[in-house]
């Protein structure tokens, strides 16, 4: 894995717009050709309007791809990848991914911009080196980081708009080897972020809270009905509460974070893989290793193809790759190694961070014996609904010990896109007061 260290990119906040784009990302394109200029926003065709398939609406629909990546070649292109990356190729037969060309689309609002110029010399981290002290958000608070942790609160604190809502998502674990029973579900959730609308807020003068999650399960049926509410927050740790209808009552689970499993995924989903990294930051020393280029999921609207079929789009081995697409990008890597007297089921971990978002667009966990164990890729789109940001909920995450993977916040199959939310609306769930325990139990039994 190639990187160029992190030293390379010493820049300050006048050459954000520069020499670097207003988040920090380098404006430029590589000296190949291969990665193209900064062109920031990405807007829709004509006559998208929010429910209507948006691969439809992309100014660069019908774009075929370059080459394809497979076992039989992945040797030539293993300085692009990440080693997760190479050993799923190597690993999982049938493996492809369809590289395309690259389009920097993504974009910030103005405020966005205005408030990621303002961090630079103002955002700092508490005395401890890993909790945030102080940002302007919504904002990036570390267009130039100078270490990993700075890197990772920038996707921590990247800007999601208010959130997203699938009204009826799919949650899958493909089966066990020598099995063909799926755990397959589907829940209604939303996600929320108090802090993303438009404005300038510091962190300091606000409640300290990051992300805030309503989830219900519909089917099957061992899972309908339950619910859960899960609120982190930025220096603390978080408040889980979950909702158990055959006893009708809320539960606090205090320990429902960090590498737990999550309930009934028979412990294919830790519960700090969602979303590619939730929750807190603070069993991990980390290291920001540098940039590279790197073949990653990007404006991959098949991912969020709600008219295809849970059978078409998930095969027993691995999603439908056809249905997806990776382009060259840069991105930063961080690695995190767990501290000295602190225990995680994964010791160490990779992270890549989209140079133009700060999204995490992939990572890798290691096991106790140092082998790669998981990996994961986040599924990137451009949320025209939430001022043309690009965003995703949709992700997967490859066990390879196991051989079996897990995919999250898909609307596939349930015939509904997914809302991104720009402004508030009089939506009931983009209120803080709406995740507490009370209301947990009032809209679970409804």
């Amino acid at each position: 894995m190639v990187c160029v260290s992190a030293a390379s990119y010493a820049a300050g906040a006048d050459d954000l717009g520069k020499d670097l784009t207003p988040v920090g990302a380098e404006m430029a394109g590589n000296k190949d050709g291969t990665i193209p200029k900064w062109d920031g926003k990405d807007v829709p065709l004509p006559g998208w309007s929010q429910g209507k398939y948006r691969g439809d609406y992309w100014s660069h629909k019908g774009e075929k791809p370059l080459f394809s990546i497979d076992a039989s070649n992945v040797s030539k292109y293993a300085d692009k990848l990440s080693p997760g990356q190479v050993e799923l190729i190597k690993q999982t037969k049938g493996y492809t991914m369809d590289v395309y060309q690259t389009h920097r689309n993504c974009g910030y609002p103005e405020w966005v911009e205005e408030n990621t110029k303002k961090n630079v010399g103002f955002a700092k981290l508490a005395a401890n080196g890993y909790d945030i002290k102080d940002a302007y958000l919504p904002g990036v608070p570390f267009p130039i980081p100078e270490n990993g942790a700075e890197a990772i609160w920038n996707h921590k604190l990247r800007y999601t708009g208010l959130g997203w809502e699938i009204d009826s998502l799919t949650t899958l674990a493909s089966p066990r080897k020598g099995s063909t029973e799926w755990i397959d579900a589907s829940a209604y959730q939303i996600f929320y972020y108090p802090w993303g609308g438009k404005g300038s807020k510091k962190i300091s003068e606000l409640p300290m809270q990051d992300s805030m999650t309503y989830f219900k399960y519909l089917k099957p049926a061992a899972f309908a009905g339950q619910a859960a509410i899960l609120n982190t927050v930025y220096n603390a740790d978080s408040e889980s509460y979950y909702y158990f209808p055959g006893q009708r009552r809320v539960r606090r689970l205090p320990s429902y974070a960090y590498d737990a499993p999550s309930i009934g995924w028979e412990s294919e989903y830790p519960v700090d893989i969602i979303s590619g990294y939730y929750g807190r930051i603070d069993r991990y020393d980390w290291k920001l290793v540098g940039k590279k280029e790197m073949y990653v999921s990007y404006n991959d609207f098949g991912a969020y193809d709600f008219r295809k079929d849970k059978a078409t789009a998930f095969k027993p081995d691995m999603p439908n790759k056809a249905m997806h697409r990776y382009e060259l990008h840069r991105v930063w890597v961080v690695q995190g190694t767990v501290k000295s007297g602190v225990r995680h089921s994964s010791p160490k971990r990779t992270f890549y961070l989209d140079e133009d978002t700060w999204n995490l667009v992939a990572a890798e966990d290691y096991d106790a014996q140092g082998k790669l164990w998981m990996v994961r890729e986040t599924e990137m789109i451009p949320a025209w609904d939430a001022n043309n940001a690009c965003m995703f909920s949709a992700f997967v995450n490859y066990d390879l010990v196991t051989g079996r993977y897990l995919t999250d916040q898909q609307p596939i199959g349930s015939n509904k896109d997914v809302k991104f939310f720009g402004e508030p609306g009089n939506i009931r769930a983009l209120k803080t007061d709406f995740y507490t325990p009370e209301n947990l139990r009032s809209q679970s039994e409804r």
